[in-house]
């Protein structure tokens, strides 16, 4: 549930750095971080060699990040913070099927998809990194859920309905055709995602346990 550029911009030298040069070459190694994940995977991740393709020295990235873990945590969060908003037009099925849309434009995209396949299969074997994607995610459909909380609020669905369970459902055969089928995605994956998540949720199939409640 990202929809980033296909490559942040990395200033130049001399250009003006938004945020300064602590920015800039946070940037620079997250940017370099990507590109090592989506060309050889978790195991490419080496601290020394993303310094160099950085352009930055290597003190400064042990100094800062340490672990090949800890700079991919950082990506993660910096992903999360950079995601589009929820959208929120005060139609439940609108609101839902761009949230499915997103969830298509980004696991398509020939940048992100790739970086999306590498963090997931690095986070079947690396600890830290499950943490940090669940992280990730947590943040994501957090967000998403503000437009069924507004639908609950609205009286469309029915009040113990749970919203963190919508989004999830609505994004899991999104992602289970992603990582399992050569099938690509598309609209019509979106829209059935999206009318499926919408009659299972006024059928109250995701209400509240009594002690969730």
């Amino acid at each position: 549930m990202s929809d980033a550029s296909s490559r942040p911009v990395v200033p130049q030298a001399g250009a003006a750095r938004p945020g300064g040069r602590t920015a800039a070459v946070r940037r620079s190694v997250l940017v370099a971080t990507e590109d090592a994940l989506i060309e050889h995977g978790f195991a490419g991740i080496d601290l020394s060699s993303l310094a160099r393709a950085a352009g930055v020295g290597k003190t400064t990235i042990y100094r800062r990040w340490g672990t090949p873990q800890c700079v991919v945590a950082d990506l993660l969060d910096d992903m999360a913070a950079r995601s589009v908003t929820a959208t929120r037009t005060g139609d439940l099925d609108a609101d839902l099927r761009a949230n499915a849309e997103l969830v298509v434009r980004t696991l398509t995209h020939p940048r992100q998809g790739r970086l999306f396949a590498a963090l997931i299969a690095a986070s079947t074997h690396d600890r830290d990194t499950k943490a940090a994607l669940a992280e990730f995610f947590r943040r994501r459909v957090e967000e998403w859920s503000l437009p069924i909380i507004d639908a609950i609020e609205r009286g469309e669905v029915p009040p113990n309905t749970d919203p963190i369970a919508v989004v999830r459902h609505l994004s899991a055969p999104l992602y289970y055709q992603f990582l399992t089928m050569t099938t690509p995605l598309d609209d019509l994956a979106a829209d059935r995602a999206a009318r499926a998540t919408v009659a299972a949720m006024r059928a109250q199939c995701f209400a509240k346990s009594d002690a969730a409640s």
